[in-house]
């Protein structure tokens, strides 16, 4: 049975993205965090097709943990991820550098039976008051063969003034932590799951390898269903292939980390534009599965 995307519009705080008024997903463009927890636009919750729950929103342990969002730790010295701030001398510290990113305004919502398009521009601002960054980010919404697929776009210009490295807790001297960029945490029953690469199915043994999708395959609770996430990284993003940080034992995340292990210069009036397509589908998978999936979403990044 062909199903049809529709959108319910809170204005002025989120979107609703539907299939036949079954939720997919819902984004919060307009967020009411603490500073502590740098807020910024974010998706949750985040469902499969059959309605099963793929994300979590403020986990106790890193209640700056907000379902899939752009989240950048290492700014230069700021922070646009939320809580403390990893330094090769200190470790972890709270520091009063948790920037946000403010919607302005929305600039395109088209809705049709097959197509979702949400555009809107950001300004980045420190902690202190300072506008770091104009950001234009859009979201497209489709439905695939097995499962739906969204495409997260982002073109962030540097208006600082002076040239920003970005950079991770690992180029800051934490070995193999470089998260930042899209991050996805799964819900507390996704934790020991299956993260999924063209390397095969593993672990956390998977985090800090390169690849063109990584992906993760979890259980849920109170049904017996399991469900998958699949992540692309677009071929002409900076730093492709990506490393990845990935998690499992600890709980679900998955990360393409351009700034994993290296700063990337941000010169100033430079725009840098990242562009990902993450499919969910009901159901586990296999390595069989994974790249059948992967292929989906990139298929959908060129579309």
């Amino acid at each position: 049975m062909t199903q049809n995307l529709g959108c319910n519009h809170a204005v002025g705080r989120s979107i609703q993205v539907t299939a036949d008024d079954r939720e997919l997903f819902t984004y919060v463009y307009v967020p009411t965090d603490p500073q502590l927890e740098s807020p910024r636009p974010y998706l949750h919750p985040i469902r499969t097709l059959g309605g099963d729950l793929v994300s979590v929103f403020r986990p106790h342990d890193h209640v700056w943990h907000k379902g899939m969002t752009w989240s950048l730790p290492h700014f230069g010295p700021e922070n646009f991820w939320g809580g403390p701030t990893f330094s090769r001398a200190r470790g972890y510290e709270q520091l009063a550098n948790n920037g946000s990113m403010d919607h302005d305004r929305i600039d395109a919502l088209d809705v049709s039976d097959e197509l979702v398009r949400f555009s809107h521009h950001l300004s980045w601002h420190t902690q202190a008051g300072t506008h770091v960054v104009d950001e234009q980010r859009t979201l497209t919404t489709r439905l695939t063969d097995d499962g739906w697929v969204l495409g997260y776009e982002t073109a962030m210009t540097n208006v600082s003034g002076g040239t920003i490295q970005i950079g991770s807790p690992t180029t800051a001297g934490r070995p193999n932590a470089g998260y930042g960029g899209l991050f996805w945490r799964g819900p507390r029953p996704f934790t020991g799951g299956t993260v999924l690469a063209p390397q095969g199915l593993g672990g956390d043994e998977l985090r800090g390898q390169r690849a063109p999708w990584m992906g993760f395959s979890g259980k849920h609770d109170g049904v017996d269903r399991a469900s998958t996430l699949i992540i692309v990284d677009a071929a002409d993003n900076p730093n492709h292939p990506p490393e990845w940080f990935v998690r499992s034992e600890d709980f679900a995340a998955v990360c393409p980390a351009p700034f994993f292990s290296e700063e990337l210069p941000f010169a100033a009036g430079q725009t840098l534009t990242f562009r990902y397509a993450t499919l969910v589908a009901d159901q586990a998978s296999d390595d069989a599965r994974a790249a059948l999936l992967a292929a989906q979403a990139t298929k959908a990044l060129t579309s």
